[in-house]
């Protein structure tokens, strides 16, 4: 078996589900769990956009099965998730508690429009999807607070990142200092290739980094965009330890073969998932 272990995560195959965890989450694990899935035979999308063909029946019971099986790996229960309709925002929102009842809350109009959860209640588990977007889990060990955030260029452009530390800061009194921040598998800067359009966007927001070290000129029309490196320095700026954000440093076009990649799957692709609750 393919082994994506590193330094900051280890690679987990337990009960015929595959999985992710962060090495500095786990210290954690009395009150923490945590998930992120791997292998694309699963697939956690749970609608499809409203101005496309629906699901099958057959394809929302595979999600929810995949669902089921990742949160039994981890010990918890897949009517806790709660999981936004991302829309590529930079929108936030608190989850105080369940609008289903056994059953989990996917597919919620609560939940339109937004990209980020946060929450510092027990037995709530926040999802988020991706297929090579950036995927961030959030923990606050001294508030008990975490969030989990999607953030792909256009959330990154927003800087969806920051906005979610000032939701926690506002919601909890959370420290940013205190704030870790697990940035999950996603696209790298080795296979983010933009054309001028966007290249001029990231360069016009993010004129207070330093943009040699975000933006790499690859040919004529061709810019490599590193979008990890751009959430580490804003969160940096926003007030994060920089030992308390930790890449897991994993490329999902490098690694289709165990994690959905819109790059390669094209308009077929599938979805993995990040999970993150509180005991």
């Amino acid at each position: 078996m393919k082994d994506l272990s590193n330094e900051n995560v280890i690679h987990i195959a337990k009960d015929g589900v595959q999985y992710l965890q962060f090495r500095r989450l786990l210290e954690y694990s009395d009150i923490l769990v945590h998930a992120y899935s791997l292998g694309i035979d699963k697939n956690f999308r749970t609608a499809r956009a409203k101005n496309v063909e629906p699901l099958t029946q057959e394809e929302v019971k595979k999600a929810n099965k995949d669902y089921s099986d990742l949160c039994n790996a981890i010990e918890m229960n897949y009517i806790d998730a709660v999981k936004p309709n991302q829309a590529h925002t930079k929108n936030v929102k608190k989850v105080d508690e369940h609008v289903n009842i056994n059953k989990p809350d996917f597919n919620l109009k609560e939940y339109d429009f937004t990209d980020g959860l946060i929450t510092n209640k027990s037995n709530i588990l926040l999802a988020t999807t991706n297929a090579d977007c950036i995927l961030l889990m959030f923990f606050d060990p001294i508030k008990k607070a975490i969030a989990n955030v999607h953030s792909g260029w256009k959330g990154t452009l927003q800087r969806i990142s920051v906005e979610t530390v000032e939701k926690m800061q506002k919601e909890y009194g959370s420290n940013s200092k205190d704030i870790i921040c697990c940035i999950c598998p996603s696209i790298r800067k080795c296979h983010f290739e933009v054309e001028k359009d966007v290249q001029t966007l990231f360069e016009n927001e993010f004129k207070d980094l330093k943009l040699d070290e975000i933006i790499e000129r690859k040919s004529e029309n061709k810019w490599l965009i590193d979008t990890v490196k751009i959430n580490e320095e804003i969160l940096q700026k926003a007030g994060l330890r920089k030992e308390n954000i930790i890449d897991c440093g994993i490329c999902s076009v490098c690694n289709s073969d165990l994690i959905h990649s819109y790059r390669v799957e094209k308009e077929k692709y599938g979805l993995s998932t990040a999970i993150i609750g509180l005991k």
